[in-house]
């Protein structure tokens, strides 16, 4: 069969594959007592990740170099990249909630790469001279795995909201924590001015023990809270056990998983430099690219900082982890729509 030709074909699987998965792991969110579900929509995530392996060492055998030289080729690998990242982030949380946030975008990306982009920008042509080096493979390649692994991170962190929408939520300690000094508790604000709970009602229960060698405790307040003798009764939505213990470990996953991507990051921004001064004579010349990956840089250094050295958990971070989302799409594909630069070629422009 001609490369070309499994090439289309392996695409377009790709994408089916990713959107039988999505409504897989939907469904699966929706009826959670439908067995077998969440294993089904692992493995499809995995074959999805095999099949652009697939497609992409194809790529590679075709034309000869290492397939990241323009936009169908790094959106697939982009798209390899949060399918991997995401087999690696469900093991770590058991939970089908991360393909509900990760599956829709590695669908997207997909549909668009195969489906949208004209056939001109998907066939593989000879690379531009700058591109004829070595650094093409250490510097975007880590660069791009990076961006997938930020993503995820990112996404755990917006399903976070999602889950504790509407409620107060503090969280002290660190995720990381592993003597008595460093425990982390999650519990719902108090309402303002309650009375003290009597002995005949419950404050808490144990929620989760972690891997990661500390325990929680879900302190739930009470739902209903009498002020006074005459006074109405006032009644806060709570959240279950369950959903608190998932809360928990989406924002103790969201955590590790940016801090893989963070330092993937890190090295790739500093390739991408002793590359720069090779190519153009110059480490840094505040090209668009350049100067949005160190925003996207400075975004999650100041999540991790707030988190490691502030002390910060739950929705504070998670809205920066939010936010950072965004700036990587920026950085990775919205200065290629917005203006012209030195990364510009094998682009849209």
């Amino acid at each position: 069969m001609d490369l070309v030709v499994l090439q289309n074909w392996l695409d377009n699987i790709s994408f089916a594959i990713l959107f039988s998965t999505m409504l897989v792991y939907w469904v699966g969110a929706a009826f959670p007592n439908i067995p077998y579900l969440a294993a089904l929509g692992t493995a499809g995530m995995a074959v999805a990740n095999l099949s652009i392996a697939a497609l992409l060492g194809s790529r590679w055998i075709e034309a000869g170099y290492f397939p990241l030289s323009n936009l169908y080729e790094s959106l697939f690998f982009l798209v390899w990249g949060i399918t991997a990242i995401h087999l690696v982030a469900e093991n770590m949380s058991r939970s089908r909630l991360v393909g509900v946030a990760t599956s829709p975008v590695a669908m997207a990306i997909t549909a668009f790469a195969a489906l949208t982009l004209p056939d001109t920008m998907q066939s593989a042509e000879p690379l531009v001279p700058a591109l004829k080096s070595n650094w093409l493979m250490m510097h975007v390649s880590v660069m791009m795995l990076s961006y997938a692994t930020l993503m995820v991170g990112a996404l755990l962190a917006i399903a976070f909201l999602i889950v504790t929408r509407g409620q107060k939520i503090e969280l002290t300690g660190s995720s990381f924590g592993t003597n008595s000094n460093r425990n982390g508790n999650y519990r719902l604000q108090r309402p303002q001015n309650p009375e003290p709970p009597t002995d005949s009602q419950p404050v808490g229960e144990p929620a989760f023990n972690s891997n990661n060698g500390y325990t929680t405790t879900a302190v739930l307040e009470l739902a209903t809270v009498q002020t006074t003798s005459t006074a109405p009764t006032q009644t806060a939505e709570l959240l279950s056990p369950q959903r608190l213990n998932l809360a928990e470990t989406l924002d103790n996953i969201s955590y590790r998983i940016i801090g893989l991507g963070f330092p993937l990051l890190t090295v790739g921004i500093i390739a991408g430099a002793v590359w720069a001064n090779e190519a153009w004579g110059s480490y840094w010349s505040w090209d668009p690219k350049e100067t949005w990956a160190l925003i996207t840089w400075l975004v999650f250094a100041a999540y991790l900082h707030a988190r490691i050295t502030r002390g910060w958990q739950g929705r504070r971070p998670a809205i920066l982890a939010a936010t950072g989302f965004v700036v990587v799409w920026i950085c990775y594909l919205g200065v290629n729509l917005l203006g012209k630069g030195l990364h510009s070629y094998g682009w849209f422009f």
